[in-house]
């Protein structure tokens, strides 16, 4: 199949959805410049992949990434998944460990997600994509859980490749520190969104990656 006839679901959060991005033109309408594909998003700021314990005061920030799993055009080629630093940022639900198997805590949301994502989209190519790095990480702990970022990271690493999952991983490869002051100023808004320069980044990464197994 050519690239430009692709169909390409992302399911994310306000960075897939292009906040802070001039015109709202994140990383997704990036691929589909690149790629002539079919792109659709649906992304939605401040929502995490884990349901909550305590409704938040923006009642769209509760629509968790396995609520809306079924929301989602089923003739999908490519399924991206990106998400995971609204719930080490604001999230309450209990962290949970491996044996976890309801969307009530982060492992156990992991878990409900992919597993509903590679039974829905079976004729798809599924990829899940890390957090990127955002300013303050190694210094503020999630309220809930005591947990830094990189624990979300991890936790994210290890159930894709319980459910063999094709792993995008920003956190690792992006190129993005915000922590250092050039940086930051170079590639985001305010530490942790993409400007246009960082969404252009992610999605070159995107892109390579459908170059490589289409």
């Amino acid at each position: 199949m050519d690239i430009k006839d692709l169909k390409i679901n992302f399911l994310g959060d306000s960075i897939t959805e292009g906040y802070c991005a001039t015109n709202r033109h994140g990383y997704v309408d990036f691929v589909a410049d690149y790629t002539g594909a079919l792109c659709r998003n649906y992304g939605i700021a401040g929502t995490r992949i884990a349901r909550q314990q305590k409704p938040s005061e923006e009642p769209k920030f509760d629509r968790d990434f396995c609520s809306r799993v079924g929301t989602m055009d089923k003739d999908a080629d490519y399924v991206f998944i990106f998400g995971g630093t609204n719930d080490y940022d604001h999230g309450d639900a209990p962290f949970g460990n491996m044996s976890d198997r309801t969307p009530d805590t982060f492992y156990g949301a992991l878990h409900t997600l992919f597993k509903d994502v590679t039974e829905r989209f079976l004729n798809s190519e599924i990829a899940v994509i890390t957090p990127m790095h955002r300013s303050g990480e190694y210094t503020s702990k999630n309220k809930a859980n005591g947990l830094y970022l990189k624990s979300y990271v991890d936790a994210i690493r290890e159930v894709a490749e319980y459910y063999s999952l094709p792993l995008i991983d920003l956190y690792k490869d992006l190129g993005i520190q915000p922590d250092l002051p050039l940086v930051k100023e170079k590639y985001t808004t305010d530490g942790l969104h993409p400007n246009d320069l960082g969404h252009q980044k992610i999605a070159k990464i995107i892109v390579n990656y459908i170059k490589r197994n289409i």
